[in-house]
């Protein structure tokens, strides 16, 4: 008996080929499906923001464990990206407000932490700026213009600075906020 080691190692590799092809484009589709349906649209006059977790402009710090920035910066991010849809440069500014409605559904007023040991991080491109949540001016944590159909990505993430203690049933509910130079904020569609 004849046996063509050639032909089978050519019918072996198309055969590996076709399942890694298959196996790919599954993925691919897969996780675009999952990935619209995380995402939330806010619009203002000028720009759209795309929230792409499933929490939206929601930030909540529930897990209170004092970490260093290292650890911070690796913690649960909050994404979003701004697009303008204007021929002329937009200014806006992302702030972090308290979520008041969600503290007064949940009656966790007194369960807060303290401002001043919350750390915040916001990621453009690939510049992390790091403040305590207490050290921002009326909560803004950029202003920032953006070009004519422009289009920019932002990280937040938000934890405990490694100088406070560990604080049982305590945490933090949070906004994130797009504001225009016309003050409109961007709302959910």
């Amino acid at each position: 008996m004849y046996y063509n080691y050639k032909k089978q190692m050519i019918k072996n590799g198309l055969i590996i080929a076709l399942i890694f092809l298959v196996a790919i484009t599954a993925t691919h589709h897969i996780y675009y499906k999952f990935k619209s349906e995380r995402n939330i649209d806010y619009n203002s006059k000028s720009l759209d923001v795309i929230f792409h977790e499933k929490s939206g402009d929601k930030v909540t710090l529930n897990k209170i464990t004092p970490v260093t920035d290292s650890v911070g910066l690796s913690s649960n991010a909050y994404t979003f990206t701004i697009k303008n849809n204007l021929t002329v440069p937009v200014n806006y500014k992302i702030k972090l407000i308290d979520d008041i409605e969600t503290v007064e559904a949940d009656a966790c007023n007194d369960f807060q932490i303290a401002k001043n040991i919350i750390k915040v991080s916001i990621k453009v491109a690939k510049d992390n700026k790091i403040y305590y949540l207490s050290d921002l001016n009326d909560s803004i944590l950029l202003n920032e213009k953006i070009k004519a159909l422009e289009e920019k990505e932002y990280t937040i993430r938000v934890w405990t600075s490694n100088e406070s203690q560990p604080l049982d049933n305590m945490h933090y509910h949070g906004k994130i906020q797009i504001i225009e130079q016309n003050d409109d904020i961007a709302k959910a569609e």
